[in-house]
Order: C-alpha cells, then structure tokens, then sequence
C-alpha cells in the first residue's frame, strides 16, 4: 500500500497458508478471515469445489463430473447403467472422459472404502441427539459414516482435491488454525502486534479495523487501487483506497491458484510495475509529516488547559512545515544542483530518473536485474544512457519521446495502422496497454498512400520481434531514434557503434 500496514500471504514447506501483518511473526491465512466473521463452512464453500454423494438402497452413488476424473487412476471400476467405462487399475484418459460426457452419465456407483479419508464440508449433526457427527472440514471415517445412515442422512457433501491443480491447502491450513470464531481471531492478531498487553474485545476489533479499512490509517492510492482490481479481475471500487473482504478473499485465490499451477507471476522490473514518483508526490509525502508534527504540537497544547485566553494563532506553529519542505528541497539526496555547462547538459540532467533515493534502492542491495535493460524499456527508458561505474543501470535517461502519464507510468507514442493503412494519428502506450499490440519499426518501406509495401514486416508483440503479416499490424512507431535518449540521437551513425563505446560517448557530450 501506499500508506499503512503491509499484508502478506505466503505459502511454507508444508502448504499451509500463513498471513503476515507488517512483517511480524505468521499466523494461519485463515485467521484473517475468521477476523473477517466467516465461519469455517462459508470459508471452505468460498475456495473449495464439491462433490456430493448419495446414498441409494445400500449403496454409495457419487454425482460425476467427468473433468475432474482427467489423469487420476480408477481404483474401482468406474460403470453406469451396465457398462464398464474404465476398468479398475487404469488411468482414465480425455477419451475416457469424452465417452462420459457423450453419454451424460452423471452419477456412478462407488465402493464406501472411496469416501473414507475424503473431508466433509459442513457439519452434520444427528438431530435426535444433537450431538455432531461429522463437523465441517473433518475427515469421514468408516464409524461416522455408519452413524450418518443411523442418523438418516442420505446426502452427503465433500471437498474435492487432487495433488495436480485442486490441493487441499485451506482445509490444511484450518486444521493448525486454534481459533474458533471471530473474538478468538482478533484476539489472536491482537496479541501478535501488541504483545504484552491485556486484550479486550473492543481493542481487539478496533485495532483490526483500523489496520486495513480505515481511510486515516490505510490508502492503496488510485494506482495501487488500479494495478491491484487488474491484478485480481476485479472492475468495481475504483475509488476506494481501502481494502476489503473480496479484496483479501480474491487475493488468496490468486495465491492458491498460482500454486496449484495456474496464472502467471509478476515480473518486477517489467515498467508496468515500476512507476515514477515525481517531485510533487514526494513533496506532498513531507508536507504531510510536517502537517503530522503541527498536529501534535496543537493537541498538545489544547491538553494543557486555559482554553478562555487562548486565540487560534498562538496555537498554530508554521515552522515544522517550513522545516520539512526546506529540507526536502535542501538536503534530498534527489534534490541535486543543475549541472549547467551546456544546454544539452542541462536538458539530460533534467530528463534523468534515479531508482536510488528515498523509498527506493540502495547501490549496495541492487542486484542485476533491476540494473539490466528490460524488453518494456523500449522508447520509454534510454538502452545506452547510463553513467558507468557503481549507479550502472540504476539511473537512467527518459527516450526521446517518452513521457509520464497521470499515473507516473512511462508512456511511447506509435502511430496508429488502420486497415493496413499508416494514419498520422499518435497514441501513446504504456508498457501494460502495448503487450497486445503488433508494432512496426519506424523504417518500414510504406507505398505513397501510407500502406506497407512488404507482404511480411518486421515487427514487436509482447517485446519478441519477428515477421508478421502487414494485416496483423496495429502500430508502427514514431521515429527511428525514438528508443534512445536525446544525448544518444545526437551521436552520428549511432546504429554503427558498439555499445559501449556509444555509452562513453553519450556521457560526455
């Protein structure tokens, strides 16, 4: 977040899923939700699939969906209305399942030994006696399964997991989980971050508002808010800067899913990642701890008493916010004297961006990564500007064309291909809108009246370069020296020179 407290879900060796709040000690993913007031029933429904079972005149009939037998090895032979499907022993195949779904067979006799060991996903109780037979989340045994048909139970309904991409890992994370219901889960994550102190209810639920929903404490800001609703699918709370349920929820989906093997992780040094803080954001940063200070300073003057004799002026001390800014402006490690020796000097010194300073890298923790050129920095950042030595790579040089949307994210324009035909129409793309696009060089051969002249033209999509037919192509860029900075364009026959050398060269202009 962009203020407030930092939640992350991580998975351990064994596949539980743990929270942390601001990087202290784990505690069971399920905890926060519990905190939320789901019940252990809402909680396996939300990230579990089913499967139910019936039982008909002494035998166990199991509803079949034929998809999620794909891969497993019958231990039974699976048979409907008289015919044997896959015969005991044998891996059933998508030809197998093709058959199943052909004939509609939707529910199959098993044997009871293929229930026992399964997990319940709600309590069952036997209602003569009240006592609970088989609680949510437990698993069924050959005794509770005869104490159900006592019971007179004839559905029965169960979680559906496999070790390929459906793992039990919130049914196991429940089970080491030792809160029960919503008090004792607060009560826990109270004692995690203010260890010592007595809990009471109502501490306990205040602090656990006030550590993700409340707007004081915690904002998202609208990027944040933005990266995070496309990261998780989601198209409404656009303007909320807090979090909530079905953001916590969706995010451990998301988390569940890449570990089952599905989705995709994110690349960090990808520019749709990275964003630009410029010098309002970071002065609107210090005015807000200096108006922070001024606030103090007032409450505790207001505590002291005499409240008759006192005007609002004698209250109020402008000089913490005078302090902050000045020295924001003073003695900001960005804050830098413009080096002035010649115009060019001057314009690439202004067209710099740094990852070191406040809230970014240090030279010592940068690995290689972050310091190497990224298929995203394409007319946005500069390949050859860079200043050699220990801050290679961590400051670079705005392309020539570049510029920073509302957002603080690096923007490239492209002239727009309609029908085949090059318009003069510019948009400018960031890094996450152009991945979709195929994009032409700037010096592809175009026909007097703006079409491409090669059946098959060199092209970009998704940062790969190859040969793609001119009806595929959305964009063509703007210029040829469009992917490097001002200094570099300035270099003759730039496209002849080493790389290095054009490096040098661009430095000591």
């Amino acid at each position: 977040p962009y203020r407030g407290s930092w939640l992350d879900f991580e998975f351990d060796p064994k596949d539980n899923l743990y929270v942390r709040i601001d990087r202290r000690r784990k505690l069971p993913s399920t905890i926060i939700l519990r905190a939320l007031g789901k019940s252990t029933e809402e909680i396996l429904d939300t990230f579990f699939e089913k499967v139910n079972f019936e039982v008909k005149d002494q035998t166990l009939m199991m509803e079949l969906v034929p998809d999620r037998l794909r891969g497993e090895t019958a231990t039974f032979d699976i048979e409907a209305n008289g015919t044997v499907y896959v015969e005991k022993g044998r891996r059933v195949t998508a030809r197998h399942i093709r058959q199943l779904e052909k004939e509609g067979v939707d529910q199959i006799e098993v044997p009871v030994e293929y229930i026992v060991g399964k997990v319940s996903s709600k309590d069952y109780i036997n209602e003569a006696t009240g006592e609970i037979i088989v609680a949510a989340n437990q698993e069924i045994s050959l005794e509770a399964l005869a104490k159900l048909s006592q019971a007179g139970h004839k559905q029965l309904e169960v979680l559906f997991t496999n070790d390929l991409d459906h793992g039990p890992f919130m049914s196991e994370t429940l089970r080491i989980d030792s809160s029960v219901d919503r008090i004792s889960a607060l009560v826990e994550i109270y004692r995690m971050m203010r260890p010592g102190e007595p809990p009471t209810k109502e501490a306990a639920e205040a602090l656990f508002e006030s550590l993700f929903f409340s707007e004081e404490r915690y904002d998202l800001s609208t990027v944040g808010r933005m990266k995070f609703n496309s990261s998780i699918g989601r198209d409404d709370a656009e303007e909320q800067g807090t979090l909530d349920e079905t953001d916590i929820i969706e995010v451990m989906k998301k988390l569940i899913a890449i570990r089952n093997g599905k989705g995709e992780v994110d690349d960090i040094d990808h520019l749709g990642n990275r964003r630009i803080r410029s010098v309002g954001e970071m002065a609107e940063n210090q005015f807000r701890v200096g108006l922070v200070r001024v606030e103090r300073a007032v409450k505790e003057r207001l505590s002291l008493g005499d409240l008759d004799a006192v005007m609002p002026q004698d209250l109020i001390n402008a000089k913490p916010i005078s302090a902050a800014v000045k020295e924001f402006f003073g003695s900001s490690q960005l804050s830098q004297f413009m080096d002035q020796n010649n115009p060019l000097s001057e314009v690439t010194h202004k067209r710099r961006i740094s990852a070191l300073g406040p809230g970014g890298l240090t030279r010592e923790r940068a690995g290689f990564e972050v310091r190497d050129v990224h298929l995203t920095h394409y007319g946005r950042l500069c390949p050859i500007e860079t200043p050699e030595g220990p801050n290679i790579g961590l400051i670079n040089s705005l392309s020539a064309f570049a510029r920073c949307n509302e957002y603080g994210f690096l923007e490239t324009p492209y002239r727009r291909v309609v029908d085949g035909v090059v318009t003069d129409e510019v948009d400018y793309l960031s890094a996450i809108e152009e991945g979709q696009f195929v994009i032409a060089q700037a010096n592809a051969k175009l026909n007097e009246d703006g079409t491409f002249a090669d059946e098959l033209i060199t092209a970009r999509q998704k940062g790969e370069s190859g040969l793609h037919p001119r009806e595929h192509v959305d964009y063509m860029d703007v210029a040829t020296n469009q992917v490097v900075s001002i200094a570099a364009s300035l270099i003759p026959f730039l496209e002849h020179d080493d790389a290095n050398r054009a490096l040098m060269g661009a430095n000591m202009q």
